[in-house]
């Protein structure tokens, strides 16, 4: 798999960047099965910002895990682009994970010790093609807070550091877990502006997991889940800023 250098052109019809077809998941605990995705079928397109919405448990987050090579399906298949993920081996995911995967979870994970540039700089140390940690600070609008420390930074600004900090590697995709789901109403609008700039000007195919359907109105698709299922798409014919989301 070749890592992505610069940002794709505009196309009529973009291609495909995740293709999912009969995904299943079981985890089994003791005697009782859970079942996490039950058959589910999806496709993601380059450039895209998706919105999957759910409650707690309808597998929202074992799809992205999968899909991010974190997880592994019981059942079923999943490509990136032309390459089968759901047939890697484990070397073969810790790869593709590192050069095409940028994850941002409910929680920071930020080293204490380290100023937001340095925790940037982590990832572009081991990356193929980095940006310089400036570059991917200032794409989330933390030029000015190179040098803090995580405790000197609000919760929204420690989110957009490791937001900068999974961009750096330049990657396809990005995959967020309840981005937002730490943060009050204010602060979460940053973040948002965050991942939408990354979207629009990167052309990051960004894929995020919530619970609020506000949010599910900067998308350009929606995926409601229940039950280990997808029970609903739709396509936003209009796109809301950011800014004018309604918690």
């Amino acid at each position: 798999m070749a890592a992505r250098k610069t940002k794709s052109k505009s196309k009529a019809k973009p291609d495909i960047m995740f293709k999912v077809e009969g995904l299943t998941k079981v985890y089994h605990t003791g005697e009782l099965d859970i079942h996490a995705l039950s058959g589910v079928d999806l496709t993601l397109y380059e450039g895209e910002l998706a919105v999957l919405l759910g409650p707690s448990g309808s597998g929202k987050s074992t799809l992205l895990n999968i899909l991010g090579g974190l997880d592994v399906a019981s059942g079923g298949h999943a490509w990136f682009r032309k390459d089968e993920i759901t047939q890697l081996g484990e070397r073969e995911l810790t790869r593709y994970r590192r050069d095409h995967v940028g994850f941002v979870f409910q929680f920071y994970n930020l080293i204490p010790s380290l100023s937001a540039r340095e925790n940037v700089a982590l990832v572009t140390e081991i990356s193929k093609y980095p940006m310089k940690p400036e570059e991917a600070l200032g794409l989330v609008g933390l030029d000015h807070r190179l040098d803090h420390f995580p405790a000197q930074l609000s919760g929204g600004e420690q989110q957009r550091v490791a937001i900068a900090r999974a961009i750096a590697k330049r990657p396809e995709v990005l995959l967020c877990d309840e981005p937002t789901g730490a943060l009050d109403s204010k602060t979460g609008v940053h973040v948002l502006k965050a991942l939408t700039s990354v979207n629009e000007e990167l052309g990051t195919t960004t894929a995020v997991i919530t619970h609020n359907m506000a949010i599910a109105d900067i998308a350009h698709r929606v995926f409601h889940f229940g039950d280990g299922k997808i029970t609903k798409t739709y396509t936003n014919k209009r796109r809301v800023a950011p800014d004018k989301v309604q918690w």
